[in-house]
């Protein structure tokens, strides 16, 4: 089974919004006292709190005169705001996330519905005393409805996450070659791609044939202007006045622009990439690392690399592909990918350099992605069986090694190989 999300707009009526702002406000209230909770018990005991034990305080909140307003909120939106609070603790505790914050009512206001969601005409029916709300569904929702989560952006629009399980897909696009004894296929239909990530270029990409520039968009910097004049009208209003929670909204929508103009960006050339590839090879960039230089920190985060990569990742599992991350300290740039000459020392500012023992002159971004791309091939090849069928990780910890993403429906025979010399 596979899951898929789509996320699609929400209309609501005027008494449905007080009624999902009264859900976010008690889901919030209650994820804050649980995470309250548990910190104290766990300085008095050295204990936390499991997520039985917490669900355990809500009959009797609900029943006190200062928090009785808990019992007019839908019980299972609750018991997933407890399950997301475990969650979080245990990708905490597995140095997958940091420490779980408090939330503001400023934020993103979301809650969750694990079930008895459904979809009615074109609408989105959910449970309790909300019923039907207007929706703008641009796709088929197909499958299972698992759960749905509503959310409120800083901008004032309402979406829904709607969560469901389909049956595996066959595979994509044309199926690849079966090796037989003693013969190494070179895969002409389906390509392997090698990409190099950077910011002047967003991505150098080889096919092993032929180089692809895709340029730096600089969502941030298109915007900026006009984030900074809406902001500096922002600073100069009165705090907790009208007028000033009605002009975040304005600065809210800015950022909203930008990061809609992102995801779409990164949306389209994942897919390009995905639709005519069987493996996609990157290097494993340490991005919480790299934003600590002050000079680039701001030109990093607009980039989206971790994105893109996480959109490939899951874009190339749906298709029965595979996302090979290469290690961080493979030398791409400093290797000549004709000679496999490794040079000592090589400084940012140089974009094109010469090979001093044969003489090839190289584009530094095109070189570094065809060395990436050699590299994940000659990875693929040294797997070879030993490749689990079921392994790979989305989030995996800091400082990871080269690793596999991949689909389950992978199997052995179906994994490419070749040499760096046929695949460029």
């Amino acid at each position: 089974m596979l899951l898929k999300v789509v996320q699609v707009r929400l209309y609501p009526r005027k008494e449905q919004e007080i009624q999902l702002a009264q859900a976010f406000g008690c889901a919030r209230w209650w994820w804050n006292y649980a995470l309250n909770k548990s910190i104290e018990t766990y300085k008095e005991t050295g204990k936390g709190l499991s997520r039985a034990a917490l669900n355990a305080l809500l009959p009797s909140l609900k029943k006190s005169v200062d928090t009785i307003w808990l019992a007019d909120c839908y019980s299972q939106v609750l018991q997933s705001t407890t399950l997301n609070l475990t969650t979080a603790y245990k990708n905490f505790f597995e140095n997958r996330a940091g420490f779980p914050k408090f939330k503001s009512k400023h934020a993103l206001q979301s809650i969750q519905y694990p079930q008895n969601v459904k979809i009615v005409d074109g609408n989105v029916k959910l449970p309790g005393n909300i019923g039907i709300v207007k929706a703008k569904i641009h796709r088929a929702i197909e499958g299972k409805v698992k759960t749905v989560t509503v959310s409120k952006t800083p901008s004032g629009k309402y979406l829904a996450s709607i969560l469901t399980e389909i049956e595996e897909q066959a595979l994509k696009g044309v199926p690849p070659v079966v090796p037989t004894a003693g013969e190494n296929p070179v895969i002409s239909a389906v390509k392997i791609y090698g990409i190099d990530l950077g910011l002047k270029h967003f991505a150098v990409v080889t096919d092993g044939e032929k180089v692809s520039f895709y340029d730096n968009p600089k969502h941030l910097g298109k915007h900026e202007f006009n984030l900074k004049r809406k902001q500096q009208k922002l600073a100069r209003k009165q705090k907790g006045s009208k007028s000033r929670n009605r002009y975040r909204k304005v600065v809210a929508k800015v950022y909203e622009r930008v990061s809609n103009s992102r995801q779409d960006f990164l949306h389209k050339l994942s897919h390009k990439l995905v639709s005519d590839s069987q493996a996609v090879i990157v290097e494993n960039l340490h991005v919480l690392g790299m934003v600590r230089n002050h000079k680039l920190a701001k030109s990093i985060s607009d980039v989206g690399w971790g994105t893109f990569i996480n959109f490939l990742a899951y874009k190339l599992e749906r298709n029965g592909g595979k996302l090979v991350e290469i290690d961080r300290w493979f030398p791409s740039s400093k290797l000549c990918s004709n000679c496999f000459y490794q040079i000592g020392e090589m400084l940012l500012d140089v974009r094109e350099w010469t090979c001093p023992h044969c003489n090839t002159h190289h584009s530094r971004d095109g070189n570094a992605a065809t060395n990436i791309r050699a590299e994940g091939i000659r990875m693929i090849k040294a797997e070879g069986s030993a490749v689990s069928a079921v392994g790979g990780v989305v989030s995996p910890n800091l400082g990871r090694k080269s690793k596999f993403r991949h689909s389950p429906v992978i199997t052995e025979a179906q994994t490419v190989l070749g040499t760096p010399s046929q695949c460029g």
